[in-house]
């Protein structure tokens, strides 16, 4: 009976003319490939959970932006949350989610934010990057002219709103000071302060309760008048003038330790991991003491042949010694965040030995020994 069905759908399948069978093979191909294929795994955020750590300063830039699957991103801050780390950075790029009739694709910081939720994770979102439809014509990404501001303000805004509860602190745009994180024009301080004043405005009036964050200044010594950007110092010295104390409440500080120790004595003329107590000094000279610091990048690299880089030994050492330093002697630091946990997907640059754990989530014996020191 069969063998007659079969060769009655053979003898159909002849006398189709000839014109027909190329699509007709592809409508039975795309009818049987999809039996074929493995069912979609069903990813669902787990029940709320509670990061256990003896060192609550701990935390973690995961950059997840870029990362597809959702269980990689679930697997992600799982691993975080069982290394012992209860914050994340994450960086949520203004121009990949709001359309110029004013729509946000909500989609993916969703994943984030609710999977980082459920593992019980303090997050910490870094905003930033300029669509194409707020910034002139063949502009990079990181060109934000002041038409925008109130565009930049209305999505930060609508985040905040969207995440009360869920994420703890907003860091508006990254690394001010310089000129490639400017849209490649002079960097100056009264420009970023003129953008706080309109984001922070904006922001707390949709949530309150959020945490606005300034700077994430990058260190550099580059002098005034250099067409590359401007030391650190002097750029946030320069923000106090221009009336920034008002509009954030608390600065995001890079702290990069490079090839010295964490202990190294910090000098205006070094970069290392003490400058932030430089970045403090400046703070407090203007009567903003009361603000606490979040150190949102900071870690050493073991690249064999970079020549910023550290032995791996060493930076395992310099990580859990800069851990130590920070909670002994900065009570003002609220947390560290390592730079960086896992990206998506290799580099092939020296920008792969800064991460805890590999693409495939393989784990790095420096994510051990931070497992080990936070108590898990």
């Amino acid at each position: 009976m069969i063998n007659d069905e079969l060769a009655a759908h053979h003898s159909a399948f002849c006398l189709l003319p000839s014109a027909f069978l190329p699509g007709f093979r592809l409508l039975i191909l795309a009818l049987i490939l999809p039996l074929l294929l493995p069912a979609p795994i069903l990813i669902t955020p787990e029940p709320p959970q509670t990061v256990h750590t003896s060192h609550p300063i701990v935390g973690v830039h995961t950059r997840l932006t870029d990362e597809v699957e959702e269980w990689k991103i679930q697997r992600t801050l799982q691993m975080v949350r069982e290394m012992g780390a209860p914050w994340v950075v994450e960086f949520f790029p203004w121009a990949y989610y709001h359309a110029a009739d004013g729509g946000i694709a909500w989609e993916h910081p969703d994943l984030v934010i609710n999977h980082a939720h459920a593992q019980g994770l303090q997050v910490i979102a870094r905003i930033g990057l300029t669509p194409d439809w707020a910034r002139p014509k063949d502009t990079p990404l990181t060109y934000l002219d002041a038409t925008a501001y109130n565009d930049f303000a209305d999505f930060a805004a609508a985040f905040a709103e969207r995440y009360r509860g869920k994420v703890q602190a907003i860091i508006i745009g990254n690394e001010p000071n310089l000129n490639y994180e400017w849209g490649y024009r002079i960097t100056t301080y009264q420009d970023y302060v003129d953008l706080l004043k309109v984001v922070y405005t904006a922001v707390k009036a949709a949530n309150p309760d959020i945490t606005v964050l300034a700077g994430a200044l990058a260190p550099t010594l580059e002098p005034k008048g250099s067409p590359w950007g401007l030391n650190d110092l002097d750029y946030l010295a320069g923000m106090y003038q221009a009336g920034a104390a008002d509009y954030f409440d608390g600065l995001a500080v890079h702290a990069y330790g490079l090839t010295f120790p964490p202990e190294t004595e910090p000098s205006p003329d070094l970069l290392n991991f003490r400058r932030v107590e430089l970045v403090r000094q400046v703070m407090v000279e203007h009567g903003d003491a009361a603000k606490s610091i979040y150190i949102t990048e900071t870690g050493w690299n073991d690249h064999p042949r970079w020549t910023m880089a550290v032995r791996p030994g060493q930076r395992i050492q310099y990580t859990l010694d800069a851990l130590r330093y920070a909670e002994t002697n900065w009570p003002y630091v609220k947390m560290v965040a390592i730079w960086a946990f896992r990206f998506p997907a290799p580099t092939k640059s020296y920008m792969d030995y800064y991460t805890l754990v590999t693409p495939e989530f393989v784990k790095k014996p420096i994510y051990d020994e931070i497992q080990r020191y936070t108590g898990n």
